[in-house]
């Protein structure tokens, strides 16, 4: 709304506008011609009765200026309301145009940052976007994101744009105690001593501030709140705050999309029981791995009788068996190490760059694991068998596997709760059973 009254969502309503106040002027000169006849007849009579010496010409003269006196005051009328009017559009036009302006250049804005979204790979990159942004909105005030985990019950920051480097401070630790975040609307703080101002501004090391907090939303659900602050007093201005809500609502998106794919290939990459990688991601890596030129040591690992298992104390005390075997399986090997349910009670084990005894190291701890939680009444009492490869001594893939899962049917021959490493891999004794052996007897062979 401008101050003159007028207000133009359009051209249109604009030319709208316009035509209304030349209808307007058109209707006054017409009104005006009746009043002129009046005035000239009134002037007529005036002089005759005024001037009555006067002669026909000069009565005529005398009427005509009697009656431009009297309708002077009604010509400067519709005059000066003539020009007010078009001063008035003239400058609802400017600020319409300035509005305008504004509009395009927030457009333009959306558009750009939504690009800059969208070409983004993965959350760090949109999270650099995001602080780019924040960065170009509010170049001479500390901004930050607050984001939470997929918990959704804490907050943590995951974005930063300040002039000096140091981030606004805003300690809230959960969506559930951020004002902006719990009542999902912008929050705007004059001054952090006011009484109605975030209990979070005071006490801050830089002293009162003023505040702005907007939500961030992912799927209609509040999940992180943008926070700025500035002098106290001086409040981030409308224009502002504006892109700071078209941020929030595109990062939100972006941010929300990226998480949805990322848990879809999660879920379609692991096994649903257990959690570790399935068959099919498990030799993708192992073929990229591979084709890399990386050598490894290949273990085919299954559970002991777990028919029976199953049989005696049911399929949900086997499937906790399982998940025992595959969280002992995560603890026990190392960083780059990969371990996978191969199917069924079959799991594998890829580990890079190690030698047999290497995998027999992370084995036994393995089985120290399974003893452990076993013996602390998380499941039945059960044991595996493992058979072990090297990928350096064979030109194909399917051949590695082929020899590790023959060494584990040669650990299940010889007794099960064995570990039998490929004959034609290693010079140490095969079969080696209990695996505590193994280390022993390599020492022993390879003197």
């Amino acid at each position: 709304m401008s101050s003159h009254g007028f207000q133009f969502r359009s051209d249109a309503d604009r030319d709208a506008e316009r035509g209304r106040l030349e209808r307007i002027g058109r209707v006054s000169v017409l009104a005006a011609l009746p009043l002129m006849g009046i005035l000239v007849v009134a002037g007529s009579v005036a002089a005759r009765l005024l001037f009555p010496h006067l002669g026909s010409l000069a009565h005529d003269f005398a009427a005509g200026g009697i009656a431009v006196a009297g309708s002077a005051p009604f010509a400067v009328l519709i005059y000066r309301i003539s020009l007010q009017q078009n001063l008035k559009i003239s400058e609802a036009g400017a600020d319409h145009e300035r509005e305008m302006a504004k509009q395009a250049r927030r457009r333009d804005f959306e558009t750009r940052l939504a690009n800059a979204l969208e070409m983004a790979d993965g959350e760090p990159e949109v999270l650099d976007a995001i602080a780019r942004a924040l960065g170009n909105t509010l170049p001479e005030a500390p901004a930050e994101m607050l984001l939470a985990d997929n918990s959704h019950a804490h907050l943590s920051r995951m974005v930063v744009a300040s002039p000096t480097g140091e981030p606004p401070g805003c300690d809230v630790d959960s969506p559930a105690r951020c004002p902006a975040a719990r009542r999902a609307q912008v929050q705007r703080f004059g001054d952090s001593d006011d009484l109605d101002a975030c209990p979070k501004l005071r006490g801050r090391q830089q002293g009162r501030c003023s505040a702005v907090c907007v939500p961030v939303s992912i799927m209609g659900r509040t999940v992180g709140v943008i926070h700025a602050t500035g002098a106290a007093g001086h409040p981030v201005d409308e224009t502002r705050v504006q892109d700071l809500q078209t941020l929030a609502s595109l990062a939100g998106n972006r941010i929300g999309m990226i998480r949805i794919m990322a848990e879809t290939q999660l879920q379609a990459s692991t096994d649903g029981l257990t959690g570790l990688v399935n068959r099919r991601t498990f030799e993708n890596r192992t073929a990229t791995l591979r084709n890399d030129g990386n050598e490894f040591a290949l273990v085919m690992v299954d559970l002991d009788h777990f028919k029976d298992l199953n049989d005696t104390f049911g399929h949900e005390t086997g499937d906790r068996a399982l998940r025992l075997f595959a969280e002992t399986l995560r603890r026990s090997v190392r960083r780059d190490d990969l371990a996978c349910r191969y199917g069924g009670e079959e799991f594998a084990i890829v580990l890079p760059h190690a030698t047999v005894t290497d995998a027999i190291d992370v084995l036994e701890r393995v089985r120290v694991g399974v003893r452990s939680a076993i013996s602390a009444g998380n499941a039945p009492t059960f044991t595996a068998s493992f058979g072990i490869a090297l990928s350096s001594s064979y030109a194909d893939l399917d051949e590695v596997v082929a020899r590790a899962d023959q060494a584990l049917f040669d650990a299940k021959d010889a007794g099960r709760d064995c570990l039998w490493v490929d004959g034609e891999t290693a010079a140490v004794p095969a079969p080696l059973c209990p695996p505590t052996l193994v280390a022993t007897a390599i020492t022993d062979a390879t003197g």
